[in-house]
C-alpha cells in the first residue's frame, strides 16, 4: 500500500471517528449544528472540445473531498432561508488526483505550429481546492433528499504549463487558479443522523485568462459520499410559524463600472504557432496583462425578495486594440479595429441578504476587435459574478466577475454598482 493510499485511509477513519463521537449525544439539537461530509468522485476530462481531444492521450482522475456543513433551520426565522427551502452553507476541501491525465501533440497534430513533437507526455498534475458552497434541496422527505450545489474558491495546482517540461499542458498556466464546482445529488437517509449520497459533480480550475494558456481543467463524473447531518429532522419541520413579511416589488436603475484584466489570445497564438524555436519568446507563457473597461446601465425589476431581472446597455473600452491591430497588419489581415464595443444584455440577480449572484447574457451590437476575435469569439457573451451590497451606503455593491464568449473566459475583473431607486 502506497503512502498516498495509507494517508487517505487514515484521513477517512479520523473523519468517521469524529462524526461518531459527535452523534453520541443527540437528545437535543444545538442552535447552530454542524454537519460533516466525505466524498469520492471518480472523474475524467471531457474531450468534446476539438483541441482538447487532440491533446489528451491518457484520461481518468479521482477527487476526494470533505465538507463542514452549516445549515439554516426554521427556528432561525430567516426569510431568505425560508424562500430557498432552508439551504446549507459549507466549507470544503478537495484533493484532486489528476496526475493520471496526460497530454501530447504528435506529428499529426494540427496544433504544432513551427515546432516538432517533444519526447515526453505532459501531466495535468494533482491539485487542492478550497471553497465555499451553497447547497439547496429541491425536495426533502423522511428518507430522501434531492439537492444541487455551487462551489467557488481557489485551486492550488502542483504543475502548470512550462515550455521546457510541460509544453503540451494547455489547461493550467498558474499554480493558483479560480475554482468553480457544481453538482446534483440524491441522499438516502440510512440512520436519523446519517445519509449516503450519490450524484454527478463537475469541477473547473482556470486562471480566468490572467495567464495563458487558459483552456482550464474540467472534470466530470459520479460521486458517492457519507453525510452526517444531525439537523436533518429539524429541517423537515414546517416553516408555517415564520411570520411572512410583505415584500414590495420595485423597479430601479442600476449603473455599473467594471475594470477587467486579461492576457491576449493573439499573443498566445503568435508565440505558440508563428515563431520559430530559435526565438526566445517561442512557446513562452510570459504575457503582458491588459485592461478593459465597461460601463453598464440597466433597468431592473426586483420581483421577489431573492430575485431581480432586467435588461441593459453595455459599453466596452478595449485598451489593447492597437496591439491587436499591429499583429493583424503584420500577418496581412484586413479586419477593422475599434476600441469601443457595444452590447445589449438580459440580466438576472439572485439575492441572499447582502450577497448576490449576478448573471447576464448579451449580444454585441458593435464590435471590431480584430481577426482572432472573429475566430474565437461569438456574437454573444456571458457574465457571472458575486457582489456584496452595503445597505448603509445607498446599497452600493462591490463585486468580482468573469466574462466569457461561448462559456470560454475572456477576462476577469472587479465591479462597483450603484442602484438608483
Amino acid at each position: 500500500m502506497t503512502i498516498r493510499v495509507k494517508t487517505t485511509v487514515a484521513f477517512l477513519v479520523l473523519m468517521l471517528n469524529f462524526m461518531t463521537a459527535s452523534s453520541a449525544d443527540n437528545d437535543s439539537i444545538p442552535d447552530n449544528p454542524i454537519g460533516v461530509q466525505i466524498t469520492a468522485n471518480p472523474c475524467w476530462v471531457p474531450t468534446s472540445d476539438r483541441q482538447i481531444k487532440g491533446l489528451v492521450v491518457q484520461n481518468g482522475a479521482l477527487t476526494l473531498g470533505t465538507q463542514l456543513k452549516f445549515p439554516t433551520l426554521p427556528k432561525h426565522n430567516d426569510e431568505y432561508a425560508r424562500d430557498f427551502g432552508f439551504p446549507v452553507f459549507a466549507m470544503g476541501i478537495n484533493y484532486n488526483f489528476y496526475n493520471h491525465v496526460k497530454f501530447h501533440r504528435g506529428e499529426d497534430s494540427n496544433y504544432l505550429g513551427n515546432a516538432t513533437p517533444v519526447d515526453y507526455w505532459s501531466t495535468l498534475g494533482n491539485s487542492l481546492s478550497v471553497y465555499a458552497s451553497f447547497q439547496r434541496a429541491i425536495f426533502r422527505t423522511q428518507k430522501w433528499e434531492f439537492d444541487y450545489e455551487f462551489n467557488i474558491g481557489l485551486g492550488f495546482n502542483s504543475l502548470k504549463y512550462n515550455k521546457y517540461t510541460q509544453v503540451d499542458n494547455h489547461m493550467i498556466s498558474s499554480n493558483v487558479n479560480i475554482y468553480f464546482g457544481a453538482g446534483t445529488h440524491i441522499t438516502y437517509r440510512i440512520f436519523p443522523d446519517w445519509g449516503i449520497k450519490f450524484g454527478l459533480d463537475f469541477n473547473h480550475h482556470s486562471s480566468g485568462t490572467l495567464k495563458r494558456p487558459n483552456k482550464g481543467s474540467n472534470t466530470i463524473g459520479p460521486m458517492v459520499g457519507l453525510v452526517y447531518y444531525p439537523y436533518y429532522e429539524e429541517q423537515l419541520k414546517t416553516n408555517a410559524d415564520i411570520a411572512k413579511k410583505k415584500f414590495d416589488k420595485k423597479s430601479y436603475l442600476n449603473f455599473s463600472c467594471d475594470v477587467g484584466c486579461k492576457t491576449l489570445y493573439e499573443d498566445w497564438n503568435y508565440t505558440q504557432f508563428r515563431l520559430y524555436p530559435d526565438d526566445e519568446d517561442f512557446r513562452t507563457n510570459d504575457f503582458k496583462l491588459y485592461t478593459m473597461y465597461t460601463l453598464q446601465a440597466d433597468y431592473m425589476r426586483r420581483w421577489q425578495r431573492r430575485y431581480a431581472s432586467g435588461f441593459g446597455l453595455d459599453l466596452y473600452y478595449l485598451s489593447y486594440i492597437n496591439h491587436v491591430k499591429n499583429l493583424d497588419k503584420q500577418f496581412g489581415y484586413s479586419e477593422k479595429h475599434s476600441p469601443i464595443s457595444v452590447g445589449i444584455s438580459g440580466k438576472h440577480e439572485v439575492f441572499y441578504h447582502q450577497l448576490s449572484l449576478a448573471m447576464s447574457f448579451g449580444l454585441y451590437l458593435f464590435r471590431q476587435a480584430g481577426h482572432k476575435a472573429k475566430e474565437v469569439e461569438q456574437p454573444f457573451y456571458e457574465t457571472i459574478g458575486l457582489k456584496y451590497h452595503f445597505p448603509k451606503f445607498y446599497d452600493i455593491a462591490l463585486g468580482a466577475y468573469v466574462r466569457a464568449h461561448a462559456f470560454k473566459a475572456d477576462h476577469t475583473g472587479i465591479s462597483i454598482s450603484v442602484p438608483v431607486k
